[in-house]
């Protein structure tokens, strides 16, 4: 085997409960995540030295071992005390920062193509293990389906999901920045609890499976943050809404914008509505699978 290539999805935040910022600069959060049919590919190859690089190129991601996919793959070959590197070459259809988690999916996509490449046999314990030190999302972008995510994201539990949805994904031509928005986020809510409560309601209901319940219990404690940096997300979220579908919610930190149905045929109209409109947006479906390997050569 000479190379392998791993497809890994976006993610969205059905809930996103944030708590006070703790003393190890990070938020205590209480999340439910869905894997929805956006996609980077990545492909790794054995060489001397890691280096990485896009299939197309793309403002915003980092060429250097400032990638978190690099970062990756060193922190794999530190758990197995092993000297080796590679050529990580990138696919992105995930849009960047976005507030769908591309970075982490690609560091997923990562550790389980070099796994893979190598043959290392590593834990699923494991991988999830090393997935969390790399970032909140990352450990999620390897389990996929619908989960919940406690600590700071990175501690994921399964959730029973009867659902079967389309999400409109409404995108943005400038992205927002994560901590940008946590900041401003702390400054509007000083008195945040350490530990945000769990959303048992919305638990519930995903097991159900009705769609319009799920629709009403949507929510991010980041969207008031969003709203103030980025003005303009008010105007869009306002004419999503005139639509009357099955919810609207902002996608983790932002500035994505997302529309929920349950028909395709719904969110279809939805797509050519938006886009007469002049908005760029894509469809997906949810839940899907996690990363998984899609070729080996």
């Amino acid at each position: 085997m000479t190379q392998v290539t791993v497809r890994a999805p976006a993610k969205v935040n059905l809930h996103l409960g944030v708590g006070g910022l703790r003393p190890d600069g990070k938020h205590a959060l209480a999340t439910v995540y869905q894997a929805v049919g956006l996609y980077d590919d990545v492909t790794v190859v054995e060489a001397d030295d890691w280096s990485v690089g896009l299939t197309e190129p793309i403002d915003g991601v980092p060429l250097d071992g400032d990638n978190i996919a690099i970062r990756a793959g060193r922190a794999l070959t530190a758990h197995h005390g092993i000297d080796r590197a590679a050529r990580i070459t990138i696919a992105k259809g995930i849009p960047v920062m976005g507030g769908m988690a591309g970075g982490s999916a690609d560091a997923a996509a990562t550790l389980l193509a070099l796994d893979r490449l190598w043959a290392l046999e590593t834990s699923d314990d494991d991988l999830l293990r090393i997935a969390g030190t790399l970032g909140s999302d990352v450990p999620f972008a390897l389990l996929g389906g619908t989960a919940l995510g406690t600590g700071h994201g990175e501690v994921v539990t399964p959730v029973e999901d009867a659902s079967s949805v389309w999400w409109v994904v409404v995108l943005s031509d400038e992205g927002l920045s994560t901590p940008a928005v946590y900041g401003h986020f702390d400054e509007l809510s000083p008195g945040a609890p350490p530990e945000p409560p769990l959303p048992e309601a919305l638990i519930a209901a995903l097991g159900t499976g009705y769609t319009d319940e799920i629709g009403d219990l949507l929510d991010n404690d980041l969207w008031p943050a969003a709203r103030d940096l980025r003005p303009d997300l008010v105007d869009v979220e306002v004419r999503l809404r005139s639509l009357a579908p099955d919810g609207v919610l902002l996608s983790g930190s932002g500035p994505t914008l997302l529309v929920l149905h349950e028909d395709v045929e719904e969110a279809r109209a939805t797509v050519a509505e938006l886009s007469a409109q002049g908005l760029r947006c894509t469809l997906a479906p949810g839940p899907v699978a996690g990363a998984h390997v899609v070729t080996y050569a």
